[in-house]
């Protein structure tokens, strides 16, 4: 089969080579998927340079997020088993951790729907307790996982605030349904939410970003708010000062999906049932913005590595170069 190989650490665009390689033969407990749809997440890119928490064996293959085929037929996402990553024409993933693919999506918004999502499914309901009427306000709210946030924060009856960084994703986060859209690029971001919420700022903040983002964000959360650090794709991990969350009554809580993996998968398949239904009801529907073909993935991750992307960018196997499945 075919698959993106990094045999050594560095820019996506360099490391990434595409390779003729042994399909990968599942473990115990593991089962072999052909891959209809890959989404790109940011981690894709760390992973090649080295800088991720998870660091898989050279040579490896990245994609940590799919939409496959069960070898009996069944449209499934799965978080694939590195080093048999999903920028690859088949990968091997946890039977137990399976979950159906939802019939309202196609593969590439399907992919999408799963680690994004669900990122801000327990970083909104179960970490922040957002309810109807608050104020949400999301950093990078045009990129992948900000777009599902916002979506979210909609479909639990919020007021979002998208902060972007330009026109292009500024009216993309317009189109997403934000109440109000600030350009981090053209407008002070502490004025234009102060402003937007009559002084009294976000009930909840979610911050896939870190640095400058972070330090915004805790002079615009409101008494009693909440702070969700998702992660830090500006590359600069900030250290909160306690003192201001002390004598401002807001909370800074953390999110790591992957955890309740292990911690409580129960939790992970109830909310795969929710996003289910949301994108049933046509509530959420992943922004994929692109889709390339397998031998487009390097590029694609460098893309997402340089921030120029909207929403999700999907590698789909079956893609010829002229865009037919």
């Amino acid at each position: 089969m075919q698959a993106w190989q990094v045999h050594e650490n560095g820019e996506p665009s360099e490391v990434m080579r595409l390779e003729d390689v042994g399909t990968p033969t599942p473990g115990d407990g593991q089962v072999l998927l052909k891959v209809r749809a890959a989404n790109i997440n940011f981690p894709d890119a760390l992973m090649c340079r080295g800088q991720y928490q998870v660091r898989p064996p050279l040579p490896f293959t990245p994609g940590v997020e799919i939409c496959g085929e069960t070898e009996d037929g069944r449209r499934v996402l799965a978080t694939p088993a590195l080093p048999h990553g999903g920028f690859a024409e088949y990968a091997v993933a946890d039977a137990a951790a399976l979950l159906p693919a939802p019939d309202a999506l196609d593969d590439a918004e399907a992919a999408a729907l799963h680690i994004g999502y669900q990122t801000g499914w327990f970083g909104l309901h179960r970490r922040a307790r957002l309810e109807a009427g608050e104020t949400l306000l999301v950093h990078a709210a045009a990129g992948g996982v900000g777009s599902a946030a916002v979506q979210l924060g909609k479909a639990a009856g919020a007021r979002v605030i998208g902060v972007v960084g330009g026109a292009a994703k500024a009216a993309v986060a317009r189109e997403l349904g934000c109440d109000v859209v600030v350009d981090r690029n053209a407008e002070d971001v502490i004025a234009a939410v102060k402003e937007a919420t009559g002084g009294r700022g976000a009930d909840v903040v979610y911050d896939p970003v870190g640095g400058a983002a972070y330090a915004q964000s805790a002079k615009v959360v409101a008494f009693e708010g909440r702070i969700v650090v998702v992660g830090f794709a500006s590359g600069t991990i900030p250290s909160p000062a306690l003192n201001h969350a002390l004598v401002k009554n807001y909370s800074i809580l953390g999110l790591h999906w992957g955890l309740y993996n292990t911690k409580n998968p129960k939790l992970v398949q109830h909310c795969h049932e929710r996003l289910t239904e949301l994108a049933a009801q046509g509530a959420v529907k992943p922004l994929v913005s692109e889709r390339v073909p397998l031998g487009g993935a390097a590029a694609a991750v460098q893309w997402v590595a340089d921030g120029v992307t909207t929403g999700r960018v999907a590698v789909v196997p079956g893609l010829t170069e002229g865009g037919a499945v």
